[in-house]
């Protein structure tokens, strides 16, 4: 029960979260105890609301899931955990996570407050409209970036470069999860999600182009802008691009060549050189931000 009950979770989403820390990271508060506590409970926050909009999901798409090639084997269209054991632990993980997002402080609240509304939303009614579902799911990561920044005992201001990085990245992870659903359900797409069905390949594959762009374009921006460089104290960060467009250009090998990409969170746990990217990305903005030189 214990092990269905973490599939219900979907733990391996929770890595979506960790752009919590960007606050915290770039605001050269990273080696401060006291803020990295702050950040970490602010990070379980959103995990345990972002389960319990997980279970609010499988509660709506409870028949659509059960034709889906992956999705049928998921705690509750499997019967692993009833209808009402899903509804008793959605209770649990957004009664739990808010009540950390009210320690954490009033302003951290209301933007975590906000999330859930979003997804809430989202699972409601905006993944059903077509463009709007991936737009809900971008605003939600600039959500995660700004509660971040909400969580430092100190204000900062975030880039607005790197919170438009942020919103690109996760567009680009959105709509290329929307052809890996195309090309993995085929004719059965609109018997999953009746919004599939907008979304035909030849559209999608324009829509990438522009998203893949957009990302490292922003992101490459953010890194030699006034702001950045005084704030850093060089330009240093511009030697983090490679590794940005590295990590795009394998998610698109993975989903055009693989045929993959359905789940962020999987693939980056389960492709080894985006995992490895990942961490040398992150490596090399520890060091350029916190190592003397």
């Amino acid at each position: 029960m214990i092990r269905t009950v973490i599939q219900q979770m979907r733990i391996r989403q929770w890595t979506k979260n960790f752009v919590v820390f960007a606050g915290v990271i770039f605001a050269h508060e990273f080696l401060d105890p006291v803020e990295l506590a702050r950040a970490a409970s602010g990070f379980l926050s959103f995990c345990l609301l972002a389960s319990a909009v997980y279970a609010l999901n499988d509660l709506i798409d409870l028949p659509f899931d059960r034709v889906h090639p992956k999705k049928r084997s998921r705690p509750l269209p499997s019967g692993r955990i009833s209808p009402a054991g899903a509804v008793v632990l959605l209770v649990l993980l957004a009664g739990t996570g808010g009540a950390i997002a009210l320690f954490l402080g009033t302003g951290f609240a209301a933007i975590a407050g906000g999330y859930l509304l979003l997804n809430v939303a989202y699972t409601l009614r905006l993944k059903r409209v077509v463009m709007l579902d991936v737009l809900a799911i971008s605003i939600g990561f600039v959500l995660r970036a700004v509660a971040g920044v909400a969580l430092l005992t100190e204000p900062v201001s975030l880039s607005p470069w790197l919170l438009l990085c942020t919103f690109f990245l996760a567009l680009f992870l959105a709509v290329s999860k929307r052809r890996h659903e195309r090309t993995l359900l085929q004719d059965q797409a609109e018997l999953h999600r009746k919004t599939l069905a907008e979304y035909p390949p030849e559209l999608v594959d324009q829509m990438i182009p522009v998203v893949t762009a957009a990302t490292v374009i922003s992101y490459s921006i953010y890194t030699v802008a006034p702001g950045t460089i005084e704030r850093v104290g060089g330009a240093d960060l511009v030697y983090t691009v490679p590794f940005v467009i590295f990590g795009v250009f394998r998610y698109l090998y993975v989903v055009f060549r693989k045929l993959e990409g359905g789940s962020p969170s999987e693939t980056l746990l389960t492709d080894a050189p985006t995992l490895v990217n990942v961490l040398l990305w992150l490596s090399c903005v520890l060091y350029i931000l916190y190592i003397p030189r």
